[in-house]
């Protein structure tokens, strides 16, 4: 019986990560060869082969994605900031005292993950233009940040419940208020877990701007359809768009492992 019990005791819990984008290289991928290793080597080299064995059309393509993969990027990253924001309100609603707010910030969260995204950006888009007229690109970022705030929030929540509540009762002692608490103690601690999910989040929110071709942003994906319906080229059209994809989305997730890896250091100390 008590072997039972130590064996059991042995055993550590085995935590299952499923995220969406590419997957963040981990220490164990330091290696000569690992999977961001290959899949970056493989995009790049298949992205030069196209390029000189066959520029024709692969040169005349690549020149016409530029302008799609700036709009890409500035989809992305206002609709990151915005949905930050739109994150750590949830998230202080979430675990706050006051029984509205906690509801209100809760079914927000549940609405938001219950209906699919693309469903999301055409209401959201839709809505808008009742009430006010506005450029394509800003229904595109508020609907983004809108559906990626509620998964932010979750982020936060956990972010900041992950801190000991030793830290909320030290503050207090000290004569902080709540929200000093909250400002000066805990989100400054938090965020040191908050970082590599909102990390994540980002590269997640890069590949899923591709839906907002469909409300008529020249994104990157937009701009590939534009050059395959003159062209008629779907395959090679799709092939690079896909490779450019990639190659942004490894370059990312290796950015975000990076910083990781700085702020587990700077924990460590």
């Amino acid at each position: 019986m008590n072997e039972d019990k130590k064996r059991s005791q042995d055993i550590k819990p085995v935590v299952i990560e499923v995220g969406d984008g590419a997957a963040i290289p981990s220490r164990g991928d330091r290696g000569l060869v690992s999977a961001w290793k290959l899949s970056f080597f493989f995009a790049v080299a298949t992205l030069a082969y196209l390029l000189i064995f066959r520029p024709t059309p692969y040169v005349r393509l690549i020149k016409f994605l530029p302008d799609g993969i700036l709009v890409t990027f500035q989809v992305t990253i206002f609709s990151i900031l915005l949905a930050i924001v739109i994150g750590l309100l949830t998230g202080l609603g979430r675990i706050s005292r006051n029984k509205v707010i906690n509801l209100v910030a809760s079914t927000y969260v549940e609405i938001v993950r219950g209906v699919p995204l693309l469903v999301q950006l055409f209401y959201i888009y839709y809505a808008l233009g009742q009430f006010v007229k506005v450029p394509d690109m800003v229904a595109a970022v508020v609907a983004m940040s809108f559906c990626y705030g509620a998964y932010m929030g979750e982020v936060f929540r956990a972010g900041i419940l992950s801190i000991s509540h030793g830290q909320t009762e030290a503050a207090r002692s000290l004569g902080f208020n709540r929200w000093q608490t909250m400002y000066y103690v805990i989100l400054p601690q938090a965020w040191r877990t908050i970082l590599p999910p909102v990390g994540n989040e980002f590269i997640a929110l890069l590949k899923d701007t591709s839906l907002v071709s469909i409300l008529a942003v020249s994104d990157l994906l937009r701009r590939g359809r534009e050059f395959a319906s003159e062209s008629f080229l779907y395959f090679e059209t799709y092939t690079l768009v896909a490779l450019i994809y990639l190659i942004i989305t490894l370059i990312l997730s290796k950015l975000v492992s990076i910083m990781e890896e700085r702020l587990s250091r700077h924990v460590t100390r």
